[in-house]
């Protein structure tokens, strides 16, 4: 088959996709910790693969990042978290370089310039930056970076680095709701430490791009 037609089959993919997930995102959202639970073993795979899929197809991070945090703890759940972000944002920039160039200027095209400019003058380190600083939508942005020259290795090292400060926050909160449903003992300081990673996190960007005018 040409490739032409692969890549047009490839992009409808991507837009039955996403048409999709907006329609039943509350559905999926809620339908997440059944699936998980009746996988058994498999349930942590089944999760990342959630995830993966969620990130490609428009999912919002945040609602993912949060259940992963109440059904597997703060650590296992960063991990899991992590992964399958990292992994479909691979995906997505991938698709975004190779196969939905139009697609993707159509749902960027506001900051696509920007974005280009950054990576174009400082490579990875503007990848670091707008990971640890929220300026894009995450589901969007990592379809945009696809259109730009950075290396996929730089790309990948980078999205994992800088997205585990906000990974680690908001999967302990995610842990902390399902530990208040539960009525753990523990869970004001439990609170207080979420509150804690949660202003780190708020305060990172300030203090990102202040370092920034520095240089």
């Amino acid at each position: 088959m040409n490739s032409k037609y692969i890549k047009y089959i490839l992009l409808a993919f991507v837009i039955v996709g996403v048409f999709f997930v907006v329609q039943y995102n509350e559905q999926i959202t809620v339908g997440i910790e059944s699936w998980v639970k009746n996988s058994g073993d498999a349930g942590p795979f089944v999760f990342m693969l959630i995830y993966i899929v969620g990130t490609v197809f428009f999912l919002p991070g945040s609602v993912l990042t949060l259940a992963g945090g109440a059904l597997f703890g703060p650590v296992w759940g960063t991990l899991y978290n992590l992964t399958g972000a990292t992994i479909g944002a691979i995906i997505s920039f991938i698709t975004a370089r190779y196969i939905a160039k139009d697609f993707v200027e159509k749902k960027s095209s506001g900051h696509l310039n920007a974005l280009r400019e950054g990576v174009d003058e400082e490579g990875w380190k503007f990848v670091a930056f707008v990971r640890l600083v929220p300026i894009f939508p995450f589901n969007v942005l990592n379809y945009a970076l696809g259109l730009t020259k950075i290396k996929l290795i730089h790309y990948s090292i980078a999205t994992y680095v800088c997205m585990l400060p906000g990974a680690i926050a908001y999967t302990y909160i995610g842990y902390v709701g399902r530990e208040a449903i539960s009525g753990d003992e523990a869970i004001i300081q439990k609170i207080l430490l979420g509150i804690a990673l949660l202003a780190i996190v708020s305060f990172m960007p300030s203090m990102i791009k202040k370092l920034r005018k520095k240089q």
